[in-house]
């Protein structure tokens, strides 16, 4: 019963000291705020749209015979770093595709990862763009890794966690869930 009645009696506080900070600032500052949670908001979902659109052109790949027929072939082992204490899986890359350019529905791998009967199982993308000096490549709004592969020229990389959280999030390298059996 106090508490509430303290609470009440510093409710009108905190009401007039909302209209002090609103009143010093000035009707510009507001705006551009407004304007920035706006773009932030619209940036927000055109990335969201990006991965909904990634997702879709990386879907036929959970069968990983038909990424094999599309020219995907399996060129890591599972990858693992102790250190992390996390992974990345089975790289499946598609040679033709690594090149200085890259299109967000053609990534130039596909990663896997094994299950206990030994079926692979989609989890991530990956994209592998070559360095010829272009401007840094980005993904919708998130930059690309410099280097990040064993491709021995200069590149950009970004792994794209698309089918598998990563409680890293979307766009580190590693995989806490990912496990090599």
């Amino acid at each position: 019963m106090k508490k509430t009645r303290t609470k009440l009696l510093l409710m009108p506080f905190g009401i007039i000291l909302s209209v002090f900070i609103m009143a010093a600032c000035s009707t510009e500052q507001l705006d551009e705020l407004e304007a920035a949670d706006v773009e932030l908001k619209k940036a927000s979902a055109t990335q969201n749209q990006l991965l909904a659109d990634v997702k879709r052109a990386t879907a036929k790949y959970h069968r990983v015979e038909v990424a094999i027929e599309d020219g995907y072939l399996e060129a890591s082992h599972c990858v693992y770093n102790e250190e992390l204490g996390a992974g990345m899986g089975y790289h499946f890359v598609k040679e033709s595709l690594v090149d200085p350019f890259f299109d967000p529905l053609q990534p130039e791998a596909l990663l896997y990862e094994k299950d206990e009967n030994g079926k692979f199982n989609l989890i991530a993308v990956e994209y592998i763009v070559i360095d010829v000096d272009q401007e840094h490549p980005y993904f919708g709004t998130h930059p690309f890794d410099v280097g990040g592969t064993p491709v021995p020229v200069p590149h950009y990389s970004l792994h794209v966690w698309v089918w598998k959280n990563n409680p890293s999030g979307m766009y580190f390298p590693y995989n806490s869930k990912v496990r090599c059996h």
